[in-house]
């Protein structure tokens, strides 16, 4: 496992190979997992959410049904580009390349999604991403984390570790309350709300 965060020629690379490279589109495990993602959300609509690491907006177009602004980013811009026509639609969208956590948008959010994506990061930007995470969620905000957690050795981190980090905050006395926990065979899900 490195001991680096992953750069975003890694993403590039990848994007260049193939533009839809863990088949978003087309396959039904990620279907079911997207399905799964919105319906854990406790509230209905969203008026300001956040969403890291959006790729080729798939799941973002589904998330859009649900908020009033939804601010989608990717560290990599060439899956931006087909995002940003996925989404073109939904005026109350905007797409952004960004890398977390050196550059984090002004919130506040009543939102924030971290699906697939902690663990490209090194864990001591996971635990920056976290402080800016709990920074920029208002009071009450939910915090969904989506993660494979089978072991991949080109990746920093495993599902596990990015979950327990914030499960390591969470409870009587702690910034988050943990109002969700599935896991399933290939991934889990875990749900919180800043106390």
């Amino acid at each position: 496992m490195p001991n680096n965060t992953l750069p975003t020629t890694y993403f590039d690379d990848v994007y260049r190979a193939k533009s839809d490279p863990w088949e978003f589109e087309t396959s039904p495990y990620e279907r079911s997992k997207y399905e799964a993602t919105i319906a854990a959300l406790p509230n209905e609509r969203y008026a300001n959410a956040f969403e890291i690491g959006c790729s080729i907006g798939v799941l973002s177009e589904m998330l859009a049904q649900r908020c009033d602004r939804l601010l989608a980013v990717d560290a990599s811009e060439l899956p931006l580009q087909t995002a940003r026509k996925r989404l073109a639609p939904y005026k109350h969208v905007s797409v952004e390349q960004m890398s977390i956590p050196d550059t984090f948008p002004d919130g506040p959010f009543d939102l924030i999604l971290l699906s697939e994506v902690g663990y490209y990061l090194a864990m001591n930007d996971l635990q920056r991403a976290r402080q800016q995470l709990l920074a920029h969620l208002q009071t009450g905000g939910h915090v969904l984390l989506v993660h494979w957690t089978p072991f991949v050795p080109d990746y920093p981190l495993t599902g596990d570790q990015v979950h327990e980090q914030f499960l390591a905050i969470a409870g009587e006395g702690q910034p988050l309350r943990h109002l969700l926990g599935q896991r399933m065979d290939t991934y889990r899900l875990d749900l919180f709300q800043k106390q």
